[in-house]
């Protein structure tokens, strides 16, 4: 049977069986897959044990029922560490998910605005500029010029600058205005940072829902406290309309005349 000669056994053609071998794993050696003779062991509380051979390290990891660890696989000897490596990983994921979180990422917001625009149009678009600087984003100003106005340059740079001093508590010009063809462009950046925005956001949600659980109490106590009131309202209104009637009685028997014979009234005369 036909072979590949031995130094080629390693790159075959595809599709005939070569085994290129699978991806580099980056997660430490544990227990039996470490494969040294001796060990620089490291306590579960950081304590220096020593160079140990691998056979007695493992003999202390069952003992303290943990897993054994290669911290730093290059040092000679291997230094490994006695630790639960499934807690070791679940805090790892939760760092470097904590890490993302925080994580500042630069968004370029862009506004396209006209250099005849509308002041109702413009207070718009000024509100969202604004919005985009308190969140810590860049915005990128453009002015799309069309027909004739190409030629009135001047209007779009006077609308950028206005646009400029109305937000300068926010953000300050990054990119002074340009023109790009038939576009002017400005960039402006805000003066906050990002990570400071993200951080002002949540403890500003975090206040708005600390108010709102604070708020639902005294709301339901004083909900409470009115039906009582309009409770005791209704009952007296109910004690009135019954006693209302005892009280006219004898005011409609005194007005109420009861007519006399003919014939007195005649022998009176």
């Amino acid at each position: 049977m036909w072979r590949y000669p031995a130094s080629e056994r390693g790159c075959r053609p595809a599709g005939r069986g070569c085994n290129r071998g699978g991806s580099i794993s980056t997660e430490p050696r544990i227990n039996d897959r470490i494969r040294v003779p001796e060990v620089r062991l490291v306590g579960p509380s950081g304590e220096q044990v020593g160079i140990v051979p691998l056979a007695k390290a493992l003999e202390l990891a069952q003992e303290y029922d943990l897993d054994l660890v290669e911290v730093a696989a290059t040092a000679r000897p291997p230094v490994c560490k006695l630790m639960d490596y499934g807690k070791f990983k679940y805090e790892s994921a939760m760092k470097a998910r904590e890490a993302r979180k925080n994580q500042a990422h630069t968004v370029i917001k862009e506004m396209k605005l006209r250099p005849k625009i509308d002041p109702h149009d413009y207070e718009t678009k000024k509100g969202h500029v604004v919005r985009f600087l308190k969140q810590g984003d860049k915005v990128k100003i453009t002015i799309m010029f069309r027909g004739r106005e190409q030629s009135r340059p001047e209007l779009g740079f006077r609308l950028l600058q206005r646009l400029a001093e109305d937000v300068q508590d926010l953000g300050f010009v990054e990119s002074s205005p340009k023109q790009d063809g038939r576009n002017m462009i400005m960039v402006l950046g805000p003066h906050k940072k990002k990570t400071e925005a993200m951080a002002e956001a949540r403890e500003a949600q975090a206040a708005r829902k600390a108010a709102a659980q604070a708020g639902v109490t005294p709301r339901r106590q004083g909900g409470a406290d009115e039906v009582d009131d309009v409770t005791d309202e209704v009952d007296d209104v109910t004690d009135e309309a019954v006693e209302a009637p005892v009280e006219e009685q004898p005011e409609a028997a005194d007005d109420t005349e009861t007519p006399a014979p003919a014939g007195t009234e005649a022998a009176a005369g």
